[in-house]
């Protein structure tokens, strides 16, 4: 036992465990468990102690005070008016904070203090004062965020003043309210409060950052990956929702291998608050924080350095591994001495309790006018009536004037809103992010939000019909008017098993994660287009030739400059977001083969690009112009093309993911396939070297006529159907006149298959063959033929895979 306490009482931290909740509540159960099993593994975790239940339980006797609180809240099972939670709740408090502490509390309080004061070698040491309530983090009631909190404390007498209100905070109206939801009763000595008091991690000093980490991807449940976000300050600006914090994720079962730093995504966060210390004036109370802009040059740069995420993530990992279980985790970095700490972990609650056997996705029938966009939380679909809330209090309770089913559109949300955010049908919110009060919150209820809008509350107006999309990726789209979608579910309970391997086409990282259920066998084609698009925006070559270029538009030139500010390398802009991208996706399906295919951009499309006019040739025909394997050995786009292959060898190498197999996509002929593996080489993508594999794409008639050749130069083959249709009818595939032609089931495209599949297969050694069209899952009996031809895999959108996974199965019992 540790001297100066008494164990009824007060309970230091390494004195408690997991077994201990019914004494110090499950945050501070927590705390010791980790500072006694985890600490001396080196994960550094601040000393302090807890008050018990007991402690609790003899202030609410020695004041008498048990029964007149019994009696107040008896009232409310007979009056359900909010103005009676209000006032009963507030009279509760009340009591309590006029109550006299008990000498013996007092005592044991103030003798834990002044030792952990002695052990900090401090007259007075600042603390954090929280609530742990005993019922809290269990399964079926978690009281996270409901209870207060005091930071930045100093002082004994302060100290007592911050324990009595931590007392009073589990009768504030919100949680007297999820007490009677949760079926945890109102009697004042069921539930009771411990408050940790725990030395506090100078966070709030000028270079401290503090955030909140999880160990499953918090939109999708994916399991292997570790989410930080990161915010300047204390990290109340975070979890209160206050700004767009920084967020990164880290691929776990990498995270052990030597060499390699398995972040797969990083997004700098805009961070213009951050929440600092302050000091009390003379007999004030301990409120001791305050808010203030970010500095322009903290809100340019990332809170951690990769090192930290890194070693912030092994954290996290061996805490989950301890707990067995997905964890919420909070921690801070000291600004003065620059340590990262653990302050809180508490088992996840939303995703690792959701049914996995029951794949529901949402989808738009119809488009409309986007309004605004955010961060996505949650993977439904939303419309209703928008009602733009600006305060839950107040004399005009302007929250009144909400309706059950609508959409609330708030700044941002704290445990107050929490009433109102359980009517509605969707949120909508101008700051935070994924782990803010209303993205937890949100995910929780199980209600579709996008938050970090910006500006949801000036460009929204109450009663304007909107509808919500969570179900485009990471993206959360807000649109015009009610529009209609479409929900399905998908059992995968039974999952199949299929000879002919069946994978995924996918472009967006962001989507990535999102079909982890499905087990599929790999992604069979992951189109880079979309992350240079939609992510990156700039063409590679405006990027190098930037400086060079003082005439490019003015308009242009801005537009590049902030999208790459932070980067002195304009060129390390493209690699970087290129190369997570890349990862992200062969993240989702690690071990599994994840098949990246090079540009494939036509020129007009390349020449939509930011700063890409001025390096694309006007053609008549783009299509089948200076496309795919063409542009990779030639002067015109060969710095570009070093550009992607710098990406993929950043992806494989650097983060990692060896999984990744390059693809060449329209390859006309051997010798282009011979000056292509040159220019790779070039840039250190060596077939065969650290096991790289290098697909080609068949989509061209020579590919099939020559596909002795072809499998000399190559791993494997991939069959586009749309361009191999096209070019063996000779059919323009995006004519309207001639879709009757475009048949990719006709029997000269049948036949050219067959034969590439034998001649792959004849091979020594033998060439894998795949198919990445749609054409599987629109036409059944084609995906009967490909499997008699002994196709080796089949990639379909992933809305389409569990019906082509069906379709294989039945074919290949016949």
């Amino acid at each position: 036992m540790n001297p100066n306490t008494n164990s009824s009482l007060t309970r230091w931290f390494d004195e408690v465990g997991q077994e201990d909740v019914a004494a110090v509540g499950g945050k501070n159960a927590s705390l010791g468990e980790m500072i006694r099993r985890l600490r001396p593994s080196g994960i550094r975790v601040p000393d302090g102690f807890a008050t018990t239940a007991d402690a609790y339980r003899v202030f609410l006797t020695t004041n008498n005070i048990e029964d007149p609180i019994r009696e107040q809240l008896s009232s409310l099972a007979t009056d359900a008016r909010p103005r009676a939670l209000q006032e009963v709740g507030e009279a509760v408090r009340q009591m309590i904070r006029k109550g006299e502490w008990p000498h013996e509390v007092a005592q044991s309080i103030g003798d834990a203090y002044r030792e952990l004061c002695k052990r900090a070698r401090k007259r007075n040491v600042d603390v954090a004062v929280r609530s742990s309530a005993t019922a809290e983090d269990l399964p079926e009631a978690s009281f996270a965020g409901q209870l207060e909190s005091y930071l930045n404390v100093r002082g004994e007498a302060h100290l007592l003043d911050a324990c009595r209100d931590c007392f009073a905070s589990l009768f504030t109206d919100r949680a007297i309210s999820y007490r009677q939801q949760k079926g945890l009763g109102l009697d004042p000595m069921k539930v009771a409060v411990s408050v940790g008091v725990q030395t506090m991690v100078r966070s709030g000093a000028a270079r401290g950052g503090a955030g909140v980490a999880f160990t499953l991807d918090t939109e999708t449940g994916f399991p292997d990956v570790v989410l930080i976000n990161a915010g300047w300050g204390l990290g109340e600006s975070i979890v209160k929702g206050m700004i767009e914090p920084d967020e990164y994720r880290v691929f776990k079962p990498l995270l052990d291998e030597e060499g390699v730093k398995p972040i797969v995504g990083k997004r700098l966060g805009s961070k213009d608050k951050r929440i600092v210390y302050g000091r009390p004036s003379r007999g004030s109370k301990s409120d001791t924080t305050k808010v203030q802009r970010t500095p322009d040059r903290q809100r340019r740069a990332f809170v951690l350095s990769d090192d930290e995420i890194l070693g912030l993530a092994r954290w996290c990992s061996a805490i989950e591994r301890h707990y067995r279980k997905p964890m919420d985790i909070e921690w801070a970095r000291d600004g003065q001495t620059g340590d990262l700490h653990i302050v809180q972990a508490r088992p996840e609650t939303v995703e690792a309790r959701r049914k996995t056997s029951v794949l529901k996705t949402y989808r738009l029938k119809e488009e409309g006018k986007p309004l605004l966009e955010g961060q996505a939380i949650g993977r439904a679909i939303a419309s209703g009536r928008a009602f733009v809330i600006k305060s839950v209090g107040g004399k005009g309770r302007e929250s009144q004037k909400f309706e059950q089913g609508g959409i609330l559109v708030a700044s941002m949300t704290d445990p107050d809103w929490v009433p109102l955010m359980k009517r509605a049908a969707g949120i909508v919110t101008d700051h935070g992010g994924r782990t803010s009060h209303a993205a937890i919150v949100s995910r929780e209820l199980g209600v579709p939000a996008v938050v970090g809008t910006g500006q949801a509350t000036s460009r929204l107006r109450s009663g304007q019909e909107i509808t919500i999309s969570c179900a485009e990726g990471e993206t959360g789209y807000v649109y015009e008017g009610a529009l209609e979608y479409e929900e399905t579910d998908e059992s995968l309970e039974a999952p199949l098993r299929t000879r002919t391997k069946i994978m995924m086409n996918i472009a967006s990282p962001e989507g990535a994660f999102r079909w982890w259920p499905l087990r599929a066998d790999g992604v069979g084609l992951a189109r880079i287009e979309f992350i240079i698009n939609n992510v990156i925006k700039v063409h590679p070559l405006a990027l190098l030739r930037f400086d060079e270029a003082k005439d490019r538009a003015g308009k242009e030139r801005r537009e590049i400059e902030r999208l790459t500010a932070g980067y002195k390398d304009k060129a390390e802009y493209f690699v970087e977001h290129l190369a997570r991208g890349m990862a992200t996706i062969a993240a989702s399906q690690y071990p599994n083969p994840v098949i990246v295919r090079f540009s494939d951009f036509k020129t007009n499309e390349y020449a939509n690009l930011i700063g890409g006019a001025q390096f694309e040739p006007e053609e008549a025909n783009p299509m089948l112009g200076f496309r795919g394997a063409s542009r990779y050995y030639s002067e015109m786009y060969r710095a570009g093309f070093a550009l992607e292959c710098s990406a993929m060898k950043r992806a494989r190498e650097e983060i990692g993911l060896s999984n990744i197999i390059a693809m060449v996509p329209f390859c006309r002929t051997p010798e282009e396939a011979d000056s292509v593996l040159e220019a790779m080489a070039e840039y250190g993508l060596v077939r065969g070297k650290g096991g790289l594999k290098v697909y080609v794409m068949a989509e061209v008639p020579s590919n099939v006529i020559l596909a002795d050749e072809f499998a000399r130069r190559f791993d494997g083959f991939s069959i586009g159907s749309n361009d191999l249709t096209q070019l063996v009818l000779g059919v323009d595939r995006d004519s309207e006149s001639l879709a009757k032609l475009f048949q990719e089931q006709h029997e000269a495209v049948k036949r050219a298959i067959r034969e590439l599949i034998k001649i792959a297969h004849d091979h020594d050694p033998p060439v894998a063959v795949g198919i990445c069209g749609q054409a599987p899952s629109d036409h059944p009996e084609f995906a009967q033929f490909l499997v008699e031809c002994g196709i080796d895999s089949i990639s379909v959108n992933p809305d389409s895979f569990l019906k082509v996974q069906k379709q294989v199965a039945a074919g290949e019992q016949t």
